[in-house]
C-alpha cells in the first residue's frame, strides 16, 4: 500500500497534564520539535480540528517512533514528506509504504493547506493514515477536504525550505539521508 499524496505527482496522549502553547483562538496543544541536520522545525497542533491525528502524532513522537526516520519525499514548490519507519532501513523500494501497524480515520476539516501546514499522508483509502506526514511549502488548496490537516510550522520554515531544495532522484527521494529526531515540548 503506497502512502503517496494522490493526484499530486500528476506531472505529482494524552493532552492533559502538559504545558501547552496557543495555536488558534481557544485551541491549545503541546509543541513538537523536529531536529534535522539543517536545523529545527517547531510545530503546533489543531486538537479541536483533528483530535485523533494530534493524539496519534504525539503518541508516536513520545515513543521515539519517528527518531531515525527520514524525509523520504521532497517536491519543490509543494511539500516534504516523512514518518515512514521503513526509512530506518536501506531498502529504498519500501520507502513510502510503512506505518505504525494501524490506521486512523480521516478528520477532514476546514483548515486550508497553506504554506507551513502539517497534514497526514495516506493511501487511496481516506481512513488509511498512520504515521506518515507532510509539510507544505506552498499553498496546496487542491488537497483541502481530502487530507487531514492537524498542525502547522510556527518556527523553522527556512529548514523546511532547505530540505525541499535538496537534490532528489526520480522518485522524489533526496539523494542524501535527511534524518529526523522528534521531541515533544511538554
Amino acid at each position: 500500500m503506497m502512502f503517496r499524496l494522490l493526484g499530486v505527482v500528476v506531472g505529482g496522549l494524552m493532552l492533559s497534564g502538559v504545558a501547552v502553547s496557543q495555536v488558534e483562538a481557544g485551541e491549545k496543544s503541546p509543541r513538537v520539535i523536529i531536529d534535522t541536520k539543517f536545523g529545527s522545525i517547531e510545530i503546533t497542533f489543531f486538537p479541536k480540528k483533528a483530535p485523533n491525528h494530534v493524539e496519534n502524532f504525539l503518541k508516536l513522537a513520545r515513543s521515539g517512533f519517528y527518531n531515525g526516520t527520514i524525509f523520504h519525499r521532497i517536491i519543490p514548490g509543494f511539500m516534504i514528506q516523512g514518518g515512514d519507519p521503513n526509512t530506518k532501513d536501506d531498502d529504498v523500494s519500501t520507502y513510502g509504504t510503512g506505518g505504525p501497524g494501524y490506521t486512523i480515520k480521516a478528520e477532514f476539516n476546514n483548515r486550508s493547506h497553506g504554506r507551513g501546514i502539517l497534514s497526514m499522508a495516506r493511501s487511496q483509502d481516506p481512513d488509511s493514515a498512520g504515521s506518515q506526514f507532510y509539510i507544505v511549502v506552498a499553498a496546496s488548496n487542491f488537497l483541502d477536504g481530502q487530507y487531514t490537516v492537524f498542525g502547522k510550522v510556527v518556527k523553522g520554515m527556512d529548514v523546511v525550505d532547505a530540505i525541499v531544495s535538496q537534490d532528489r532522484d526520480s522518485r522524489d527521494l533526496p539523494t542524501q539521508r535527511i534524518e529526523m529526531m522528534v521531541r515533544v515540548e511538554e
